[in-house]
C-alpha cells in the first residue's frame, strides 16, 4: 500500500521548510495535520428524512468513508426540532484518507468552484485550526451533477497541532492551500 502523495511531500519537504521558517529545535515541534472533519447540517431532514440519506450518500462518495448521523442536542420549538432528531452527518478523516482527501480538495475540487479567487484566510480559530465552508458539494469530481436534485454545503475543519494561527497558515500554505492574496 503506497503512502499518500501529500504525506510523502510533508515528510520530505514541508517539515524542513517549516523548521527553517519558525526555528524549531526538535522535529516533533513541527506542526502537522491531525485530522479533517467534514460536516453537513441538513435542516430539511426535519420534514424529509430522505434528504439526510442523500446527503449521507454524497458525503460517503466524496470522502470514501461512511458518515455518522449527528442528532440534535436539545429541542427547539421554532424549528420543529426535538432532542435526538437526526439533523446532519459528519466524517472524520485521519492518516492516508485525510491526505488523499486534502490532495483532491486542493487540486481538483477548489479550482472547479465558480469565480474562484482563493479560500479566505480569516477562518482560523486562534488555536491553529482552520475551517472552510463550501456552498456546493458538486465541485467534487465524485459527484455526478446530472443526478443531483438538491445542492448542499459542507464545512471542512482542518485540525492541526500548530500552537498559533500563523503556524497553521504556513502549514496549509505549504500543502498548497490556495489562500486569497493578502493586501
Amino acid at each position: 500500500m503506497a503512502e499518500a502523495r501529500l504525506y510523502k511531500e510533508y515528510k520530505e519537504e514541508i517539515i524542513s521548510n517549516l523548521q527553517e521558517q519558525f526555528d524549531y529545535d526538535n522535529i516533533m515541534a513541527v506542526p502537522k495535520l491531525e485530522k479533517i472533519v467534514i460536516n453537513s447540517g441538513v435542516g430539511e431532514a426535519v420534514e424529509n428524512e430522505k434528504r439526510l440519506d442523500t446527503v449521507s450518500d454524497n458525503l460517503a462518495k466524496i470522502t470514501g468513508q461512511h458518515p455518522i448521523i449527528t442528532k440534535s442536542k436539545k429541542s427547539i420549538s421554532n424549528f420543529k426540532v426535538r432532542e435526538g432528531m437526526p439533523i446532519g452527518c459528519k466524517v472524520t478523516l485521519r492518516k492516508k484518507k485525510m491526505y488523499e482527501f486534502l490532495d483532491r480538495l486542493i487540486n481538483l475540487a477548489l479550482p472547479r468552484t465558480r469565480d474562484f479567487q482563493g479560500v479566505p484566510d480569516k477562518s482560523f480559530d486562534g488555536r491553529g485550526n482552520y475551517t472552510l465552508g463550501i456552498k456546493e458539494h458538486t465541485i467534487f469530481p465524485e459527484i455526478n451533477t446530472e443526478q443531483v436534485d438538491n445542492v448542499h454545503g459542507l464545512d471542512i475543519s482542518f485540525v492541526t497541532t500548530a500552537e498559533t494561527d500563523e503556524e497553521a497558515y504556513a502549514l496549509l500554505k505549504e500543502f498548497g492551500m490556495p489562500f486569497q492574496k493578502r493586501n
